[in-house]
């Protein structure tokens, strides 16, 4: 099987009459679900266009994964882009993607009409797929590309990266083998399906038989709602997610795994989510738009790790001449896998990230201990240059993180006439600046201790719910300068 969705046949056959979705006013059973991506994968057929790319704008709900599912299975690239983009990064996204067309509900048409000579509106598309046949042939041998969705980098310039099948069917194995994640799961999807983690918990348990229960807007109230009422199994989400189910100070007695993406979690947010979820398994991994899953880490205290290699990943960690380094030596950090992308789309070429052998970096730095543990030490491009050391912000936060005051931290440099840089803390929680000192100097070397401390009300953050360290650097910069 290459096609993500070759499986989805074989489900409807054997099992009908199982929920395939479930929203807060429809279900959709798996009988269903295969008709809907048949009609959805045939109505896509029907048009002659040779670049098969279809982007698309809708909001969370059934029709975007019905959207999303039925042009993989047709072989087309189906592009998201975000309802919350204003004008200008929407038409940046559809110059880069260059969709034959775009579809969109009634109430974003006039938002994007204007943006693309093509323009759908989904509620008319309906009538016309409605009509369709019941039944699709997929061409299972094929791996192209299915899947392509936008990175910003420190620049804020979008870049965009192009899956193929094989990576997401890659990464199936790695929730069967690693996350022990099978048919009878009932996975609560709480965030954007924009978002990558999101798409892929949904998309992945309807391609291998289990029921997604969507939200079509975070809330906490409502994911303990689901949580109380029905018979939820897992859980994807980010922390911010987490740190709102935990203000709700509620208890759920039931078994739940949680599959956490974005930032590490530190043992004392650990500790309270096991009070909140005491028959909780946590299930944290390491990975990147371009390279999928690397480690994961589940129910293991392994202080600083980030886990092991996943199913079928190969890890490196390679000096500055590109030889191999021993363990526990600090290098940069080389994957190898079938779940890496095919790489990033520019001038309508894709160019990989892979070098001859097929390994990849993002440039994070870390090493491996002696029991096969990755640690990671910081992002390259985040490393602070003060003076000749250079100085991970990771392991700075990580150490104000336990101060149990701060809610948030991220550590950023700024340019420093003497120094090159300095390390400048901003600080969510209410605290002082003594206090965090003294945290610091206590655990670590006192040139890593910050030399400015800033206190936010809110900190900026990403689609996927990251701080947006990019955001923050610029708006210190500009207070720094103006006093």
């Amino acid at each position: 099987m290459t096609n993500i969705t070759a499986n989805i046949k074989k489900l409807a056959e054997e099992s009908p009459n199982k929920a395939a979705i479930i929203t807060k006013s429809r279900t959709i059973n798996y009988k269903e679900w295969n008709t809907l991506l048949c009609k959805t994968a045939n109505w896509l057929e029907s048009f002659s266009f040779d670049n098969k790319t279809a982007g698309f704008l809708l909001p969370n709900g059934i029709p975007f994964l019905q959207l999303f599912t039925g042009a993989s299975m047709a072989g087309w690239t189906a592009v998201p882009y975000d309802i919350k983009w204003k004008a200008e990064e929407l038409n940046k996204r559809i110059e880069i993607s260059s969709p034959s067309i775009v579809i969109t509900a009634k109430e974003y048409y006039d938002q994007i009409a204007h943006l693309h000579p093509l323009v759908l509106i989904w509620e008319d598309a309906l009538k016309i797929i409605s009509s369709q046949s019941t039944s699709f042939h997929i061409d299972s041998e094929s791996n192209r590309p299915f899947y392509m969705g936008f990175t910003s980098g420190t620049t804020g310039i979008p870049k965009a990266f192009i899956r193929s099948h094989k990576s997401w069917a890659a990464s199936f194995k790695v929730n069967q083998h690693d996350f022990k994640m099978n048919k009878q799961e009932n996975v609560l999807i709480p965030g954007a399906l924009i978002h990558s983690h999101f798409l892929y918990g949904a998309v992945s348990t309807l391609c291998t038989g289990g029921t997604v229960y969507l939200l079509h807007k975070f809330s906490a109230a409502q994911v303990l709602f689901f949580f109380e009422e029905r018979p939820i199994s897992a859980l994807y989400t980010v922390p911010t997610m987490v740190s709102a189910i935990l203000k709700e100070k509620r208890i759920i007695e039931k078994p739940i795994k949680i599959i956490s993406s974005g930032a590490k979690w530190d043992e004392t947010s650990k500790l309270k989510i096991s009070k909140t979820f005491p028959k909780l398994s946590m299930i944290e991994f390491y990975g990147a738009s371009e390279l999928s899953y690397v480690t994961f880490l589940a129910d293991e205290q392994k202080s600083g790790s980030v886990g092991k290699p996943c199913h079928g990943v190969e890890i490196e960690i390679r000096g500055k001449s590109g030889e191999k380094l021993a363990p526990n030596e600090v290098g940069k950090i080389y994957v190898r896998s079938d779940l890496i992308f095919d790489g990033y789309l520019s001038n309508d070429t894709i160019h990989t990230i892979q070098d001859k052998d097929g390994w990849a970096t993002v440039d994070d730095m870390g090493y491996v201990g002696d029991e096969g543990y990755l640690y990671i030490s910081g992002r390259e491009k985040n490393m602070i240059l003060y003076g000749a050391i250079n100085i991970f912000p990771e392991e700075i936060e990580k150490v104000i993180s336990l101060h149990p005051a701060v809610e948030e931290v991220a550590v950023i440099g700024l340019e420093d006439q003497y120094w090159g840089q300095i390390a400048v803390a901003i600080i969510k929680g209410k605290t002082n600046v003594l206090e965090l000192k003294r945290l610091c100097k206590n655990h670590l070397a006192s040139y890593k201790v910050p030399r400015k401390w800033i206190f936010t009300e809110e900190m900026p953050y990403t689609a996927g719910g990251k701080i947006a360290r990019a955001q923050l650097k610029k708006s210190i910069e500009r207070k720094v300068i103006t006093h």
